[in-house]
């Protein structure tokens, strides 16, 4: 099916929140005429001006697959992963990832509630379906919840919480408050109800609180009764580990959502032999978006030799996503010079629970930086070396820009 035109899908949600042009161009910093052409059909996005796109999609409230089809009408590569919207109707075809989150959380006390941390290009949550369908299995079909806060709420925040009421069916709802005594009356009935509360981070931080204060407090009215799944990336953890007032994260479990296994490939590539995984697997380095570029290197047919190791890096060390990781970082000179002297260095710092140094906090939650197991410990390494090869292609490349 083709992809509608790009300004058709931009004017089509544009008209859906009543957002004008010169609101979107105050919102992503552009001029109102810019936007007004893009709406037009005049003209596209140039090549330097994804991350506008994507700050559009943020402030027109887009879901992933909304998101995902306005960047690709522009040009641009998805931001979110796709994941096939299906059911599981076999429990053993549950990733055994989610059956083991899902038996953590139904195991915490107090409180079951448990942070779920990922890196930058996996989902937020990875498995979502999968998750909601074991969830389904487990706790009943209406004893399941699934909340994504929007990205921007509306005049005042007064729709936030009518839009989350919407997700969950609960009529009715047009504040907080109403949200809160809905939620509790789903609370009084038999059972233990499941949430799962996707990007928790994202939106304004006033509206925001405000749900993390009913969470808690409802965690505590019904204790047991509430089992609280929040995903989200580097906001939430920062979230957890530097907002204090956001007394609900104080409660929660965290884990992180484990490495990329040979087995994760075979589900979405089942006709490629293992071999090749695994070697796509090494060359990556586990990053997701890299492990399918380097089984696509490695499984498309070509008329010359077999690609090698090093031909697979070269090709991985220009992908666009690792550019736009890396270029903006790089800019700044004291970033630049730190970073060049970590790229020859096997281990950059002991792997923490919260990173206390912003520019490995940033590389790290990027999907930049790996945890490794060693026997004296765990320590922050590089993914790849297509990553280091990328961050010096970066590096040379401003250093030959006139000063």
């Amino acid at each position: 099916m083709a992809v509608p035109a790009f300004a058709e899908l931009l004017s089509r949600h544009m008209r859906r929140i009543r957002a004008s042009a010169g609101g979107v161009a105050a919102e992503i910093g552009i001029s109102r005429e810019a936007v007004n052409n893009w709406r037009s059909g005049a003209s596209l996005p140039s090549r330097r001006h994804r991350d506008r796109v994507l700050g559009c999609c943020n402030y027109l409230r887009l879901t992933e697959a909304e998101s995902n089809a306005l960047l690709c009408s522009a040009g641009f590569e998805p931001e979110f992963p796709v994941e096939p919207a299906v059911a599981l109707p076999l429990r053993s075809a549950t990733p055994p990832t989610v059956l083991h989150l899902l038996d953590r959380l139904q195991q915490l006390r107090p409180y079951p509630v448990c942070l779920l941390l990922t890196q930058a290009h996996w989902g937020q949550p990875p498995e979502r379906e999968a998750i909601l369908a074991e969830a389904t299995a487990r706790y009943g079909h209406d004893r399941v919840l699934h909340l994504q806060p929007p990205f921007r709420a509306g005049e005042g925040d007064a729709d936030y919480f009518a839009r989350l009421a919407e997700q969950c069916g609960l009529e009715g709802v047009s504040s907080d408050a109403g949200f809160e005594a809905a939620l509790a009356r789903r609370l009084q009935q038999p059972g233990s109800l499941f949430c799962l509360v996707s990007r928790f981070e994202q939106g304004a931080a006033g509206p925001r609180d405000v749900l993390a204060g009913i969470l808690r407090s409802l965690s505590e009215m019904y204790s047991g009764k509430l089992h609280l799944l929040i995903c989200g990336g580097a906001a939430l953890a920062d979230l957890k580990y530097q907002g204090g007032d956001l007394s609900l994260l104080n409660i929660a479990a965290s884990q992180q959502w484990p490495e990329l296994v040979v087995d994760d490939l075979q589900r979405t590539t089942p006709d490629v032999p293992d071999y090749l995984l695994s070697r796509a697997l090494h060359l990556s380095g586990g990053h997701p978006l890299l492990a399918q570029a380097a089984v696509t290197l490695l499984t498309t047919p070509s008329p010359e030799a077999v690609l090698d190791d090093e031909a697979v890096i070269t090709t991985l060390s220009t992908h666009p996503r690792l550019w736009e990781s890396l270029l903006p970082l790089l800019r700044d000179a004291h970033a630049r010079a730190a970073i060049g002297s970590w790229l020859d260095r096997a281990r950059l710092a002991p792997a923490r629970p919260y990173l206390v140094d912003p520019l490995l906090r940033q590389l790290y939650w990027d999907n930049l930086l790996a945890v490794r197991v060693h026997a004296d410990g765990a320590w922050l390494e590089w993914r790849c070396d297509a990553v280091r090869r990328c961050a010096r292609h970066v590096i040379d490349s401003l250093a030959e820009l006139p000063a």
